[in-house]
């Protein structure tokens, strides 16, 4: 490949860790994208970015398409030339973004598969008779409460959560920081962690056995094994707890703004993919829409 263009590549990507502070997941998709549209430029002959045609991108989105990537690949493929054209334009090293207009086919969104209440509640309410059990049940509590990702829990620690008021500062996609509300049963769960294994403000909340943050592999580990032990025999993962808190509070609230607000998306149409369940009533607060976060009548 022409020095140029290595060279753009490597400053973008850059640019995403340093300044965008984006995820080494995030960026090795980035990364894969670019390399395919370096090697295509390479084939083409190119010297520099500003030679490149839509024409020629359309061309390489087919060959793609073609050899078996997916909708979804091909649109993520798609969007990340279209950001670094962007970059390179603002740049001045490109006067006219070739990505824009582009097209991939189209993708055919599937709903979320979720688990509904009971199924939650099968899974969710295991004795915590032992320090692990304590420790999986404030895991659960937490994912399904407030809807997190699993790179979000992994990160979280005890300055993170305010215990006198139930809420939760998350750092999620791209270092953006929302605050969510966290249920009664997680608060609960929650202070039972941290009376059995202590933990300073600056201390993870999921640690392992060895004391260390727990990993994300780690968190899906121990939620396949709770879902087996517990009877739940779908295939049970992080993100199906996310998807299950978002439908459950969306059928309950109505709100599709506030469910927006507590995932973090970006873009409310991420958001939509929630409306297929028929709404059950509406509620103006957390407590009164969230299964476990319902406050006891006294």
């Amino acid at each position: 490949m022409s020095a140029p263009l290595n060279s753009a590549v490597d400053r973008f990507l850059g640019y995403l860790r340093v300044e965008r502070r984006y995820s080494p997941s995030t960026l090795a998709n980035y990364a894969r994208a670019l390399r395919r549209l370096s090697a295509h430029a390479e084939r083409l002959g190119l010297q520099r970015w500003s030679d490149l045609r839509s024409a020629q991108l359309q061309t390489l989105l087919a060959e793609l398409h073609r050899g078996g990537l997916a909708p979804a690949s091909l649109g993520l493929f798609l969007s990340s030339c279209r950001s670094f054209f962007r970059y390179l334009a603002r740049d001045g090293e490109v006067k006219v973004n070739p990505a824009v207009g582009v097209r991939s086919p189209k993708i055919l969104r599937k709903l979320p598969k979720v688990l509904d209440a009971d199924e939650m509640g099968a899974l969710l309410e295991f004795p915590t008779d032992d320090a692990e059990a304590v420790h999986d049940r404030a895991m659960l509590e937490l994912l399904y409460s407030s809807g997190l990702r699993v790179a979000e829990i992994v990160s979280l620690c005890w300055r993170d959560l305010d215990t006198a008021e139930g809420m939760l500062r998350v750092t999620g996609k791209g270092s953006k920081t929302r605050i969510v509300p966290v249920g009664r049963q997680a608060m609960q769960a929650l202070e039972a962690l941290r009376t059995q294994e202590g933990g300073g403000d600056d201390d993870h909340i999921l640690r392992g056995r060895n004391g260390r943050p727990l990993s994300t592999n780690g968190v899906r580990t121990r939620l396949k094994r709770r879902a087996r032990d517990q009877g739940v025999w779908k295939r049970v993962y992080p993100h199906l707890l996310r998807h299950s808190c978002a439908s459950h509070l969306l059928e309950s609230s109505g709100d599709l703004r506030a469910v927006q607000e507590l995932l973090g998306h970006a873009d409310i149409g991420t958001t939509q993919i929630y409306t297929h369940l028929d709404f059950q009533h509406l509620a103006r607060v957390y407590d009164s829409a969230h299964p476990r976060a319902k406050r006891r009548k006294d």
